[in-house]
């Protein structure tokens, strides 16, 4: 539903612009467990396009049509035959557009600046607080298009149990291609249902199928925490123990550009060349000497600083045990690899475990190595180890801080999240709604600086926020805006 404070202009289905020929996709095991997750709720904020609003409905529903012959599951329906296996049927039975009036909202008002979240940005999205198991009977997807006074926001809904991040914004990515006028586009969709994350298991369900595992009334704040570049940079070399900075390509050192390159299909910054070629050339550009020892990347830096500043927040007890789970992608790490962009969900969630006095007792180099060595082990085996584990015992991913000493870290600033230009010019922001936020979630976007820097979305109990932004040592490597 649309928020009640955003009048809604007009509502309609849009469907592909040519029929589906693909038929049914089973769900695997990465994809079962998130059907009692909420929709995904992801968005970019823009400035107003130099062109009427009516030209730009019809421009996002006609290219929104382009997209789903792409990406023919997203027009399709959630299916359980009488066995309990479920599948994505591609019976092009269409997705929500809708049209909502925020002209009183002013993109201003939406660009925080060292403050919480606004509120109007939930209103930008559709199917609110809505599971995914009910994609069985309402549209996988749902864009709302929301006109402010000087921009628009175009917000996406999508069925977590269909994409994780990686498929969301190779979706949205395609669907902003289309809007400027592309004849072809450049990341083709991978719907091959042949690995080992397709398994004979049956996840039971109860009658109505699943529901939320976390409270979506407790009181939350929610803040957007900054960390440019040369911030990242002098956090890193503080972790690994050295003030070498390995500066490759805007900011991102020569192990992390490999990282990237095994598992990243955006376009590069050099024009048209090859990413072999694009590789090469920033590693000739390398100047610096490189210490081949320090082996924590800026990313688990970041986590491990979340970590310590949240539980040190949290006053919790030495001897409580506490968890930070972190969402990897599985696409490179399973041999045979995935396609980089195979449809759906192929993530699993890795936990660390900490006592609270370990966590503030030992140094952030020994929170970053914790997090590091499961992100390094989480190879082939351990991939199909966990497969294993669920088809022994097949159950929904309980997402919430159960214990009260929970962090669940999500998204990735590596995701395309600012490659969106519709037509008048990339986003100015991205944000998104209410769906799976508790106590201790965390999301990491790309800054939007285009230079290597990353935002954090953090949400906590008021109290916990209220500690975090006072914790000196973390406090210290957040930028101003």
């Amino acid at each position: 539903m649309v928020s009640e404070s955003l009048p809604l202009v007009s509502r309609c289905t849009v469907f592909p612009d040519q029929k589906s020929t693909l038929g049914e996709l089973k769900l695997s095991v990465s994809d079962l467990p998130m059907l009692s997750c909420h929709y995904i709720q992801k968005g970019c904020l823009f400035t107003r396009p130099p062109f009427p609003v009516s030209e730009l409905v019809s421009l996002l529903k006609r290219s929104l049509s382009q997209a789903l012959t792409h990406f023919p599951p997203l027009a399709g329906r959630l299916t359980t035959d009488s066995d309990g296996y479920v599948y994505i049927t591609c019976n092009d039975a269409g997705v929500d557009f809708i049209h909502a009036n925020g002209s009183h909202i002013y993109v201003r008002d939406l660009l925080v600046s060292n403050d919480d979240l606004p509120k109007a940005v939930k209103g930008f999205f559709a199917l609110d607080q809505t599971v995914s198991y009910e994609g069985h009977f309402r549209p996988i997807l749902s864009v709302q298009m929301t006109e402010l006074a000087d921009g628009v926001f175009i917000g996406c809904a999508l069925n977590h149990a269909v994409t994780d991040g990686t498929s969301f914004w190779n979706f949205f990515n395609t669907f902003a291609e289309l809007s400027r006028g592309v004849k072809r586009i450049s990341r083709i969709p991978d719907f091959s249902r042949d690995s080992i994350l397709i398994s004979p298991a049956v996840l039971k369900l109860p009658v109505g199928g699943p529901t939320v595992t976390f409270s979506g009334d407790a009181p939350i704040r929610e803040r957007i925490f900054r960390f440019s570049r040369e911030s990242i940079l002098k956090l890193k070399a503080k972790v690994n123990n050295n003030t070498v900075k390995r500066e490759v390509n805007g900011g991102i050192d020569f192990a992390e550009l490999m990282g990237k390159h095994s598992n990243d299909t955006r376009k590069y910054p050099e024009g048209k060349l090859t990413p072999l070629t694009w590789l090469m050339n920033a590693v000739s550009r390398e100047t610096s000497q490189v210490n081949p020892t320090a082996e924590i990347s800026s990313f688990q830096s970041l986590s491990a600083l979340l970590w310590r500043g949240i539980t040190r927040a949290r006053k919790l007890p030495a001897s409580k045990m506490t968890t930070f789970r972190m969402a990897v992608n599985c696409r490179h790490r399973l041999e045979p690899k995935l396609d980089p962009l195979y449809f759906g969900n192929a993530i699993q969630s890795i936990p660390t475990y900490a006592t609270a006095g370990e966590v503030l007792g030992k140094d952030l180099r020994w929170c970053a190595e914790q997090l590091n060595k499961n992100v390094v082990a989480h190879g082939n085996a351990t991939v199909r180890k966990y497969v294993e584990d669920w088809e022994q015992e097949p159950r929904c991913f309980p997402l919430g801080n159960f214990d009260g000493a929970m962090i669940t870290m999500g998204s990735s600033p590596r995701f395309p999240m600012y490659e969106n230009d519709f037509g008048w010019g990339r986003p100015v922001a991205v944000q998104s709604g209410r769906a799976n936020k508790f106590d201790g979630k965390i999301s990491a976007f790309p800054g939007g600086d285009g230079r290597g820097s990353v935002d954090l979305e953090v949400v906590l109990s008021p109290d916990t926020m209220a500690g975090l932004l006072s914790d000196p040592e973390f406090m210290q490597y957040v930028s101003s805006y």
